[in-house]
Order: C-alpha cells, then sequence, then structure tokens
C-alpha cells in the first residue's frame, strides 16, 4: 500500500502567492538569478550538448534565458517550462513553450528528456522523493538533473526572532517560517530516486536589509510567504512583528545599522543510470592500503630533504 505523503504546504495559497508576484517578480528576482547561476556553473562542467530540456517551476523564464545563452542546447533542441502559477507562465512562454502544471505532478512521458533543471522551488513541494523520481523517470539514460532550493539555513534570523518575540507576548509560537530541507537529507534522496553521481553542495548567502519588514516585504514579492498547513487565519497581532523587528535590530545587525538575513542555497546534481558511467569500486576490492600510501609518501618527502 502505497503511503500519502503529509501535506505540510498549502498548495492553493502558493499558487495565488506566485501569481500575485508574478507581474513584478523581476524587481525581486535576485535570488532566483543566484540560483540560475549555480545551476549554470555545474552546467559548464558538463562536456556535452543537450537537445530536450525540462524546466521545473520555470518562475518568469529565468533558467530558459540562461540555457538559451549558455552554448548548451542543439541548435534543434525543445525546451519545456512548468509552475504552478498561470501568471508565471504566461510571462515565461515568451522565451519558451511553458504550461501549467500541479507542484508535484509532471506532464511528460518517461524517458523524454536528456536533461531536467529546477532553481528555487522543490522547497515549496510536499512529496520531494516522489517528485525527484518523477524527474529521474523523465530523463533518458545518462540524462542529467540539475536542481537548486532553499535549505534548512534559510532565514534562521527571522525564525528565531519570530518564534521569541511570540512566545514574550502571546506566550506560544505558531508556525511562521515554513521547514527547509537540511543537505544531509536532500542529499540521501537523489540516491533514493535512483539517480547515479549523486552530488549535493550548499553555499550560505547573506542579504542586507535595513529592517525585517523590507525582508518581509521581499518575500512577498517573491512569492515566498508562509504556507503553511493549520497556521492561524486571522491577522498577526502588530505587536508580535514590532517585537521580532527589535529582536531582529539588537541580535543580527550589521556594522552600518543594516540586518542580515541569511538564505541557504543547495545545489543537486544527478543522472539518470547508464552503462557507460563511471561504477564505485566494490568494497574489500583496493589492493593497497590507506596506510600503505600514507608511508610511501612520507618516505618519499625525507628522501627528498
Amino acid at each position: 500500500m502505497t503511503e500519502t505523503p503529509p501535506q505540510i504546504f498549502d498548495m492553493d495559497q502558493l499558487v495565488h502567492n506566485r501569481n500575485r508576484a508574478a507581474e513584478n517578480f523581476e524587481k525581486f528576482a535576485f535570488l532566483k538569478q543566484a540560483a540560475v547561476e549555480r545551476l549554470e556553473d555545474k552546467l559548464m562542467l558538463v562536456r556535452r550538448t543537450f537537445s530536450d530540456v525540462l524546466d521545473v517551476g520555470c518562475h518568469s523564464g529565468q533558467m530558459a534565458q540562461m540555457l538559451r545563452a549558455s552554448g548548451k542546447l542543439t541548435p534543434t533542441h525543445t525546451l519545456l517550462q512548468t509552475d504552478i502559477s498561470a501568471g508565471f507562465c504566461d510571462i515565461a512562454g515568451r522565451i519558451a513553450p511553458a504550461v501549467v502544471s500541479p507542484a508535484e505532478t509532471l506532464p511528460v512521458e518517461p524517458a523524454h528528456y536528456d536533461a531536467v533543471v529546477s532553481a528555487l522551488f522543490l522547497h515549496w513541494v510536499n512529496d520531494v522523493p516522489g517528485l525527484l523520481t518523477q524527474m529521474r523517470l523523465a530523463l533518458r539514460p545518462d540524462g542529467l538533473l540539475l536542481v537548486c532550493l532553499f535549505g534548512g539555513r534559510t532565514l534562521n534570523e527571522l525564525r528565531q526572532c519570530l518564534a521569541e518575540a511570540e512566545t514574550e507576548v502571546r506566550g506560544g509560537m505558531s508556525a511562521r517560517c515554513a521547514p527547509m530541507a537540511d543537505i544531509r537529507d536532500i542529499g540521501g534522496l537523489l540516491q533514493r530516486a535512483g539517480l547515479a553521481l549523486p552530488v549535493a553542495d550548499a553555499e550560505l548567502i547573506t542579504v542586507k536589509y535595513p529592517n525585517m519588514f523590507r525582508l518581509m516585504a521581499d518575500l512577498k514579492g517573491m512569492g515566498e510567504q508562509n504556507v503553511l498547513c493549520g497556521k492561524e487565519l486571522h491577522v498577526a497581532r502588530r505587536d508580535i512583528f514590532l517585537r521580532a523587528a527589535e529582536l531582529y535590530q539588537e541580535r543580527f545587525s550589521t556594522e552600518d545599522g543594516q540586518i542580515k538575513a541569511s538564505f541557504e542555497l543547495i545545489t543537486l546534481t544527478g543522472w539518470a543510470p547508464h552503462a557507460s558511467q563511471q561504477k564505485p569500486l566494490a568494497r574489500g576490492s583496493a589492493t593497497h592500503s590507506l596506510l600503505e600510501a600514507f608511508d610511501a609518501e612520507q618516505n618519499g618527502s625525507q628522501k627528498t630533504d
């Protein structure tokens, strides 16, 4: 019997947020662009071109623009973009075909693409293992998966200040920031999805803001507001946010009087299995021990001296 994954996020609210953000997203797209640049770095290390590419969670087409300019697409390539937001698809569709698709269902046939990419979308997915598996199935053998998503250290400062402020004011906490995956957990999901040669790395980006409210305005502009299921429906008390802003300024201010906000970008790379790929050596197959190699290096160094 297949288990239904827990519903952490309200997808209807997420669609609403992204539709509202779509028209002016270019003003707030600096983190999307940062994610795209990191995927571009990975892509440029691959010594091949791609003929059929799928972009999952396209926003307004930043990945498509990068791919078209990268020189990594064949002259006769096809490029399909998907997003849960019709607003984003309308804009991205001016660059390459874009279709509205549910967050956890890819509208594609198996083994149809030689590359699947996604920048800053998977952190909103309820069933990340399931979507990664679908991405792997959408790839042809030896096809490339490139993903960048927010990690668990994202907005750590905001989480701390909101939690403490609400505890002080109300005597308890409610869910105000979405949970993000730890790199150790998300990296293991690549193997679970059946991807070969998996690699996961993380980078912490610090952004300065004049105050907490400007940070929250940027999150709204990105369509990244809280969409946790079961969150309180009423508007939060103003005194909670005022107290959180005070705590933020006290604890996370910079020398120039601004505050800092952390965003962790986790980049994932994997390949659909293929017989040509390098395989790890079987356990116990080594002919020399690490100690022997270390002794040989030490002896060599002594002779050189």
